[in-house]
């Protein structure tokens, strides 16, 4: 199958402002790409392309104060077919895994992971260890987490723990935000 993806977005800064944008397709998909994501910007500007720690490219610029355009159109060849399935995937001790590894088990700025903890083991701890317990969080996820424009909150995020969202949550059928949690 193929798929289109692309977007347009405008910004308005006041002053200007250094970005380091990540919209373009992992390189390791460069093979499926029948029409290349290359951004356009307007107005154009000079910019500076590099690959992170995780092979993302990454675009810098330093937009201008005023109004910015970012957009691109792109064509992407796949399969369609679902993740491959492991049932005999085991959970591995920390102290097997590789040092590159390690990384992804650390905390992130976009979640309050110390509050989310305990929220995750009493609903993925009785899980049986590996294979199992990955695709229960999955399936989770995957009824639970909901993405869409329609939803987004221009003014900014909706509360941020999960304390505060999930009674923000029940006080509606589905929370939706950018991304939101039901």
């Amino acid at each position: 199958m193929q798929i289109r993806v692309g977007f347009e977005m405008v910004y308005e800064f006041v002053a200007r402002t250094p970005m380091v944008l990540m919209l373009n397709v992992h390189p390791s998909r460069a093979a499926d790409i029948i029409e290349p994501d290359q951004l356009r910007i307007t107005p154009t500007l000079p910019l500076t392309r590099y690959l992170d720690d995780f092979g993302n490219v990454c675009t810098r610029l330093v937009a201008p104060a005023g109004e910015l355009t970012i957009s691109t159109d792109a064509l992407i060849s796949d399969s369609g077919l679902p993740d491959a399935v492991e049932p005999a995937a085991r959970q591995h001790e920390i102290a097997e895994l590789p040092h590159d590894t390690l990384v992804f088990l650390l905390g992130s700025r976009y979640c309050e992971t110390e509050r989310l903890m305990e929220e995750a083991w009493s609903r993925f701890g009785n899980t049986l260890a590996g294979w199992p317990r990955v695709q229960a969080i999955c399936d989770f996820v995957h009824s639970h987490v909901h993405f869409g424009y329609q939803h987004a909150a221009p003014q900014g995020p909706l509360p941020t723990s999960w304390s505060s969202a999930a009674a923000y949550a029940a006080t509606l059928p589905t929370w939706r935000s950018r991304c939101a949690v039901a």
